[in-house]
């Protein structure tokens, strides 16, 4: 197929497509959905090679988020019956995060709902920072706090951040569609604040939410446009009581398409299967490897995965081997673009948000969740949750269950377990 032929070579080039390129991977016919995926994936061995780079989140705050975003089970007036609590402790934190990194996860997310952090919140999760990275020696810490303020992103670095991740989620003629509490242009400005202050840059997209194909191209080309290093790629949980809990938009094959455009897009950065991988891609998940190089272990923010011993046996089966701590994630021309950006920053080059701060870097990665569907930023939490049950909690579903496209509904289950409850992660 000429078409394939040409993204691959463009891929290895690290060569923009063009648009039309774009939109046709995603018009492609399932009879050539291998033939697609096979594409994606010589782009994707060409810059990670057969390595799957695990990220583990953890829910410093969640629930009773101010902001409207239509997609989040945390946003304001939301009626999914998801745990509730306020800020954990760094020592309940770290405790959290170290089940991850002993599952294999070399990075952790640090995510909290609301629109944006406080300087006193910041200052909170610097320490939580600090605990996390004074008992897992090498890990990668990446917040989500949803929009920042001036100067906040250079002092997450300072406490040992070391990314930042707000996602666009949808392309800008539709975000007014789905959010009304802020624009993308808060969003874009937060990105290039992390960006600024020598943060990876961490943001992605949210797919099935009723978008066009050219909204879908429109956020990945923006997405390249910010030069993100990594991009969480989720697709939309439809959790009962927010109002998108009827879009029922995706199959395993269309989001097979989605990623492998995203991958084409982006040949060069972390592309991560993200929330919602377990309800839309099912048994496909193994396939969709070949194209990202990067998942989530475990549960997600305020919905549960699959087991963490399942993520690590699918890794397996499907003949790929989970990313050491010693082993540097991106290719080096961009981990040495980053490691350029972060010491300019350091050395004092303007404010965060500043333009023309440090070398051009040649880059092209759970809601503003770290690959979720959370909120972006702060606000009142309430207390701790009750301890849960043990059972997973569906959206109200029947077991089995499946909308008129097929879709497995059965298989949005709210978290009961980990972070804010006296359960054991799944990890």
């Amino acid at each position: 197929m000429d078409l394939l032929n040409t993204l691959v070579e463009k891929g290895l080039r690290r060569e923009l497509p063009t648009r039309e390129e774009a939109l046709a991977v995603l018009a492609t016919s399932d009879d050539e959905l291998l033939d697609v995926v096979a594409a994606a994936g010589k782009v994707r061995r060409q810059w990670f090679g057969r390595r799957v780079k695990l990220n583990y989140l953890v829910n410093l705050k969640s629930g009773l988020c101010p902001e409207d975003c239509s997609y989040c089970s945390q946003r304001l007036g939301s009626k999914a019956e998801i745990l509730k609590y306020t800020w954990l402790k760094p020592d309940e934190a770290s405790q959290a995060a170290a089940a991850g990194v002993a599952g294999g996860a070399k990075r952790v997310c640090l995510v909290a709902s609301g629109r944006g952090p406080t300087d006193r919140d910041v200052e909170r999760v610097g320490r939580t920072i600090e605990a996390i990275k004074e008992q897992n020696e090498g890990v990668e810490v990446c917040a989500c706090l949803g929009l920042l303020s001036d100067g906040q992103a250079e002092r997450l670095k300072d406490a040992g951040a070391d990314a930042y991740n707000h996602n666009l989620n949808t392309s800008e003629a539709t975000y007014g569609g789905i959010t009304k509490t802020h624009t993308y242009a808060d969003r874009v400005d937060t990105v290039q604040k992390a960006h600024a202050a020598g943060l990876s840059a961490c943001s992605g997209l949210i797919a099935g939410m009723g978008e066009s194909d050219e909204d879908l191209v429109d956020v990945v080309y923006a997405l390249r446009e910010l030069d993100s290093d990594s991009v969480p790629v989720n697709f939309l949980i439809p959790f009962e009581g927010t109002p998108l809990a009827k879009e029922w938009n995706l199959t395993p094959q269309r989001c097979l398409r989605i990623l492998a455009m995203v991958r084409f897009v982006c040949p060069d950065v972390e592309v991560r299967i993200a929330g919602g991988r377990e309800v839309h891609l099912r048994s496909m998940q193994p396939l969709a490897l070949n194209i990202a190089n990067s998942i989530f272990l475990g549960d997600y923010l305020t919905s549960e995965g699959q087991a963490g011993q399942a993520d690590l046996d699918m890794i397996a089966d499907a003949g790929f081997e989970v990313e050491g701590a010693g082993t540097t994630t991106l290719p080096k021309h961009r981990a040495d673009a980053l490691a350029e950006a972060g010491a300019a920053a350091a050395g004092g080059c303007g404010s965060a948000g500043a333009a023309g701060c440090g070398p051009a870097a040649e880059k092209t990665e759970e809601g503003a969740g770290c690959g979720s569907h959370s909120g972006g930023g702060c606000g009142p939490c309430g207390g701790h949750a009750e301890p849960a049950s043990t059972t997973p909690a569906s959206t109200g579903a029947a077991e089995g269950a499946t909308a008129a496209n097929g879709a497995r509904t059965d298989l949005v289950a709210v978290r009961r377990r980990g972070a804010g409850t006296d359960l054991a992660p799944n990890a």
